[in-house]
């Protein structure tokens, strides 16, 4: 595996959390397990399969996610991998993502509402990206680059990146996770969060504030991080 290209770091983080989830909010989600099973259906996911020709759902490595849009984040871990889509669209344009993702109909989490002096995800997911040597890079706009290097108010689920009840690295995230090993959205769709002092996770929409900051070419393939961050109420 090529630890410097895009999508794998990505879809890393992504295991990484789901672990970090299951030790973090077991309860909490047992708790809801039961409604979201009962209300939410079952989504229309991508084959994974091997250039082996076996199917392998439990394996990533050598992997290529059929059935990808172009533009889709799947066909950017295609991409990140050297894989070209099919047909006419292989020149096209790449583009955000899957954006901010969806929040299922049937979840038991409250969706986020807009509040005044808090970032909307509208801007952070309004964005284009670019290849480059093999990489798939973000290309910020104005709207991005205003908020850069400055503090700002950001508000999301946390996804857990180490275990316990208490985080101070994690990933804020536009839509709540429903599913254990996979991100919810296109990397435009998060935030890394690192924080003075561990913030109590929770399934509920949390408020951070800190000082925020565009990446460009981050190894992990993300797009925005918030350092020094504090919960705000």
């Amino acid at each position: 595996m090529n630890t410097k290209r895009y999508g794998w770091q990505t879809t890393t983080l992504a295991w990484a959390a789901a672990c970090a989830v299951g030790l973090a909010s077991g309860a909490a989600l047992a708790q809801t397990k039961a409604s979201a099973n009962s209300s939410a259906a079952a989504p229309n996911l991508p084959t994974l399969s091997s250039p082996l020709g076996k199917t392998q759902p439990s394996t990533l490595q050598n992997a290529t996610f059929t059935n990808a849009p172009q533009g889709s984040f799947s066909s950017r871990v295609n991409a990140a991998a050297g894989i070209a889509p099919a047909g006419p669209s292989a020149n096209a344009p790449v583009g955000g993502g899957v954006g901010a993702g969806t929040h299922g109909a049937g979840s038991p989490i409250a969706p986020l509402v807009e509040k005044a002096g808090v970032v909307s995800w509208s801007v952070l997911t309004e964005l284009k990206t670019k290849t480059e040597k093999n990489r798939i890079l973000p290309v910020f706009n104005a709207s991005q680059m205003a908020l850069n290097q400055k503090t700002q108010k950001l508000q999301g689920f946390m996804m857990p990146l180490e275990p316990g009840e208490k985080q101070r690295h994690f990933l804020l995230t536009s839509v709540p996770m429903s599913c254990g090993f996979c991100v919810p959205g296109g990397p435009e769709s998060m935030v890394e969060v690192r924080t003075k002092s561990p913030i109590a996770y929770t399934l509920d929409a949390v408020v951070v504030e800190g000082k925020f900051t565009v990446l460009s070419d981050d190894p992990y393939g993300l797009y925005y991080r918030v350092t020094d961050a504090v919960g705000v109420k």
